[in-house]
């Protein structure tokens, strides 16, 4: 794919298509604008962009890899935004990039992956001209808020995994897949853990800083896509701390049945231990040993064993060892 949308816009409304590599002629004010979106873009369409926009060689240099963290800059009166998106791909998180050129009359997103991130933004935008007429500052916080909302569903279909293996430890031992379940999902809610974190300072800076193309009318907004981030990351970390509990959980939980079966052995043990050892002592081939010509010897010794067995046995039953 190459380019998705090129409109310029004025008052809120789409006035025209254009190209990229189009001089649009742009008052003073902030109404009118060029917002622009591309995915996957082929090295000549970002050089053609920086030609006709006048965008840094540097974040050029940047757009033109696939991933990269969040991250803001300031290159004279360019505001160059990276941005990180998230789906859930099977039992993985995949993650992708946009990268936001901001100037006074243009807007140019630059997207590698998750191509559907943004869905139906621009259409929505245009069916609200009193928003989109704020100008590009509110179309920037409305991709940011966009890519947010697509946070919270990953976090819900990751938490119904975990909730359900936690029902499942209280009831069995969790088996060697599960347990290397829980360190593969740990492992992906830490990564998406760091994204929030990255994105949630992201959205602060623009919301408390003065930033070039960010109006005070509009920095408000970004305010809002913080908090969102904040929730989702409030979230993650409480999921974080439910997968360490059933992984510990599961531990003594094993530890415990361990336990259980250890003591029975050891009381089985040792109730065989007296037929065992006398037994053995009968079974040592001295000629002149006591009771072996007793008539009734051998009926008093297993009554002997049966009442010492039968006497450990009540005690380990009253000891709960069985």
């Amino acid at each position: 794919m190459s380019v998705v949308a090129a409109y310029h816009y004025d008052q809120g409304k789409r006035i025209r298509e254009i190209a990229i590599d189009e001089q649009v002629q742009h008052d003073k004010g902030r109404s009118g604008f060029d917002w622009i979106a591309i995915s996957e873009p082929a090295a000549d369409e970002l050089l053609a962009l920086q030609g006709t926009y006048h965008l840094h060689p540097l974040a050029i240099d940047n757009a033109m890899h696939p991933l990269c963290p969040p991250k803001l800059e300031v290159y004279n009166d360019e505001l160059y935004v990276v941005a990180q998106t998230a789906e859930l791909d099977g039992d993985r998180i995949r993650y992708g990039k946009i990268a936001i050129f901001t100037g006074h009359n243009h807007l140019i997103s630059v997207r590698h992956g998750n191509a559907g991130v943004l869905g139906n933004l621009r259409e929505q935008l245009e069916a609200s001209p009193a928003l989109l007429g704020k100008g590009v500052d509110y179309v920037l916080h409305a991709i940011l808020h966009r890519i947010v909302d697509q946070y919270l569903p990953i976090f819900e279909m990751i938490e119904d995994d975990v909730l359900a293996m936690e029902r499942r430890s209280l009831g069995d031992f969790l088996g060697r897949e599960e347990v290397a379940r829980i360190f593969e999902l740990r492992g992906e809610l830490t990564r998406f853990q760091r994204t929030l974190g990255a994105m949630t300072e992201l959205v602060k800076k623009l919301f408390r800083g003065h930033f070039p193309c960010i109006s005070a009318e509009v920095r408000p907004y970004f305010d809002d896509v913080a908090d969102h981030v904040d929730r989702v990351q409030s979230m993650v970390n409480g999921l974080l701390q439910v997968l360490s509990t059933v992984f510990e959980f599961s531990s003594l939980l094993e530890a415990q049945r361990t336990g259980v079966i250890t003591r029975q052995l050891a009381a089985w043990a040792a109730i065989l231990a007296i037929p065992t050892a006398v037994a053995g002592i009968y079974g040592m081939n001295f000629k002149n040993m006591p009771e072996l010509d007793a008539t009734y010897g051998y009926f008093v010794v297993l009554g002997a064993i049966t009442v010492a067995c039968l006497f450990l046995y009540m005690r380990f039953k009253k000891a709960k060892w069985l």
